[in-house]
Protein backbone atom coordinates (compact mmCIF):
# COMPACT_ATOMS: atom_id res chain seq x y z
CA UNK A 1 0.00 0.00 0.00
CA UNK A 2 1.74 3.52 -1.18
CA UNK A 3 0.47 6.71 0.50
CA UNK A 4 -1.20 7.51 -2.60
CA UNK A 5 -3.48 4.71 -2.68
CA UNK A 6 -3.98 5.62 0.91
CA UNK A 7 -5.85 9.06 -0.23
CA UNK A 8 -8.74 6.89 -2.43
CA UNK A 9 -9.55 4.49 0.73
CA UNK A 10 -13.16 5.26 1.47
CA UNK A 11 -13.88 5.74 5.60
CA UNK A 12 -17.01 6.78 7.47
CA UNK A 13 -17.31 10.52 8.67
CA UNK A 14 -20.06 12.09 11.00
CA UNK A 15 -22.44 9.28 8.84
CA UNK A 16 -20.73 10.01 5.94
CA UNK A 17 -18.67 8.01 3.11
CA UNK A 18 -15.54 10.31 2.46
CA UNK A 19 -12.17 9.35 1.60
CA UNK A 20 -9.21 9.96 3.46
CA UNK A 21 -8.11 12.62 1.16
CA UNK A 22 -11.59 14.51 1.67
CA UNK A 23 -10.82 13.77 5.36
CA UNK A 24 -7.80 15.44 5.70
CA UNK A 25 -9.26 18.27 4.19
CA UNK A 26 -12.29 18.79 6.28
CA UNK A 27 -9.54 18.30 9.51
CA UNK A 28 -7.37 21.02 7.70
CA UNK A 29 -10.38 23.19 7.20
CA UNK A 30 -11.49 23.05 10.88
CA UNK A 31 -7.69 23.96 11.84
CA UNK A 32 -7.94 27.31 9.48
CA UNK A 33 -11.27 28.36 10.85
CA UNK A 34 -10.70 27.23 14.60
CA UNK A 35 -7.21 28.53 14.56
CA UNK A 36 -5.81 29.36 18.08
CA UNK A 37 -9.29 27.29 19.39
CA UNK A 38 -8.88 24.42 17.37
CA UNK A 39 -8.59 20.59 19.12
CA UNK A 40 -5.92 18.34 18.05
CA UNK A 41 -7.32 16.13 20.90
CA UNK A 42 -10.94 16.63 19.50
CA UNK A 43 -11.36 18.29 16.38
CA UNK A 44 -14.22 16.44 15.55
CA UNK A 45 -15.56 16.39 18.82
CA UNK A 46 -14.18 13.18 20.56
CA UNK A 47 -10.74 12.12 21.02
CA UNK A 48 -10.88 9.20 18.32
CA UNK A 49 -10.12 10.79 14.99
CA UNK A 50 -6.97 8.68 14.38
CA UNK A 51 -8.14 5.93 14.88
CA UNK A 52 -11.47 6.27 12.31
CA UNK A 53 -8.39 6.29 10.14
CA UNK A 54 -6.46 3.38 11.22
CA UNK A 55 -9.54 1.39 10.76
CA UNK A 56 -9.96 2.20 7.22
CA UNK A 57 -6.46 1.33 6.77
CA UNK A 58 -6.93 -2.31 8.16
CA UNK A 59 -10.57 -2.84 6.50
CA UNK A 60 -8.67 -2.01 3.14
CA UNK A 61 -5.64 -4.51 4.30
CA UNK A 62 -3.11 -2.91 6.37
CA UNK A 63 -2.18 -5.22 9.00
CA UNK A 64 -4.21 -5.09 11.97
CA UNK A 65 -7.09 -5.97 14.14
CA UNK A 66 -10.49 -4.61 14.71
CA UNK A 67 -12.59 -5.99 17.92
CA UNK A 68 -16.44 -7.46 17.67
CA UNK A 69 -17.53 -3.72 18.07
CA UNK A 70 -15.14 -2.81 14.48
CA UNK A 71 -13.11 -0.65 16.72
CA UNK A 72 -9.37 -1.04 16.34
CA UNK A 73 -7.36 -3.28 18.64
CA UNK A 74 -4.14 -4.05 17.24
CA UNK A 75 -2.20 -2.11 14.51
CA UNK A 76 1.01 -1.39 14.43
CA UNK A 77 1.23 2.79 14.64
CA UNK A 78 4.22 3.68 14.25
CA UNK A 79 4.28 2.12 11.10
CA UNK A 80 0.47 3.27 10.27
CA UNK A 81 1.75 6.80 10.59
CA UNK A 82 4.21 6.81 8.44
CA UNK A 83 2.29 5.24 5.87
CA UNK A 84 -0.50 8.17 6.65
CA UNK A 85 2.09 11.01 6.52
CA UNK A 86 3.80 9.71 3.20
CA UNK A 87 0.17 10.00 2.14
CA UNK A 88 -0.07 13.98 3.69
CA UNK A 89 3.22 14.13 1.60
CA UNK A 90 1.31 13.18 -1.53
CA UNK A 91 -1.41 15.41 -1.49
Amino acid sequence: MTGKEVLDIQMEHAGNKVTIRQYFKLLLSELWKRAEGFSGKRPFGDSTWQFDVYKALIKHGFPGQLDEDGYVDKIDMKIADELILEAIDEM
